[in-house]
């Protein structure tokens, strides 16, 4: 009898996954496209404006002018300080402002009478601006980073205490009576279904609250701040810099920006299971 040699067919990749996979490798990549084409647009612009006289040249200058500035001010030093100064505040009131909002929520989701007690307070305090309340936190804690750092947590807690008690009581109940028939503790419940199930939706209200925390930051540091990009804005206001006011603006977003990449990023490492929506559901 003849060998017979059977070779094995090596798996093939269906031509629909790997065009996704490249497809969506170059849409990382020119994911930088449209923040470039804003600036070539703003240039163009500005520099028809000079030419047109639109509006004051002096009060909307082009991207490149202020690129120069905001490169003199580096050397100065001012910009890394107001850098490191606001990064400082908006990380510490952020993170005090999401994980108090994260205790509280599981306490009322847990308890019924702490939910009945603190719901209609936190309705009528929540809406509530900042700006209203950033002088009674100056005349409360004084002049200093205290009320900056307060006033971002207060901002901050309130979309991630609603968007977690939110996720909090959407967990499907027979997941919660499934472990505890298999002897499962209260702990072990949170830690394995409750915290897991309500993860996207607390990332979703730090992603809301990170855009209003930066506009608490900005307001307080209008007011008794003697450094940090809100600051800069302020004296270039009353001193009519307005190069300074718009290297501390691009500043402010690209600072945002940044933050909003780290959340996206760990959206991503933390909740990659997640599939659906119309990009899913539609094959292109």
């Amino acid at each position: 009898m003849e060998n017979t040699i059977v070779k094995q067919e090596e798996p093939r990749v269906a031509p629909s996954l790997t065009k996704k996979a490249k497809g969506w490798n170059f849409q990382k990549q020119l994911q930088v496209l449209p923040i470039i084409m804003f600036f070539i647009i703003w240039e163009g612009t500005t520099r028809l404006n000079m030419h047109i006289s639109i509006v004051n040249p002096v009060f909307f200058p082009p991207p490149s002018l202020i690129l120069i500035k905001g490169w003199e001010l580096c050397k100065s030093g001012l910009v890394i300080q107001s850098v490191l100064s606001s990064t400082i505040r908006i990380f510490i009131g952020f993170l005090l402002g999401a994980l108090f909002a994260i205790v509280i929520a599981l306490l009322m989701g847990r308890v019924k009478k702490i939910e009945f007690w603190f719901t209609p307070i936190f309705n009528m305090i929540g809406p509530i601006p900042a700006l209203a309340l950033l002088p009674l936190f100056i005349i409360w804690f004084g002049i200093g980073e205290i009320p900056k750092i307060v006033l971002i947590a207060w901002t901050t807690f309130f979309p991630v205490m609603t968007n977690t008690l939110d996720g909090i009581k959407s967990v499907n109940s027979s997941f919660i009576r499934s472990a505890l028939s298999l002897g499962a503790n209260e702990r072990q419940i949170y830690t394995k279904i409750i915290i897991p199930s309500t993860l996207p939706f607390i990332i979703a209200g730090c992603q809301i609250s990170l855009g209003l925390a930066f506009s608490a930051l900005v307001v307080s540091e209008m007011m008794g701040a003697k450094n940090g990009l809100g600051y800069i804005i302020v004296d270039a206001r009353n001193y009519m810099k307005m190069l300074d006011m718009y290297v501390a603006i691009v500043l402010i977003g690209l600072e945002y920006s940044f933050f909003a990449f780290i959340f996206k990023l760990i959206e991503k490492k933390l909740l990659d299971w997640r599939t659906g929506g119309f990009h899913h559901a539609i094959e292109k």
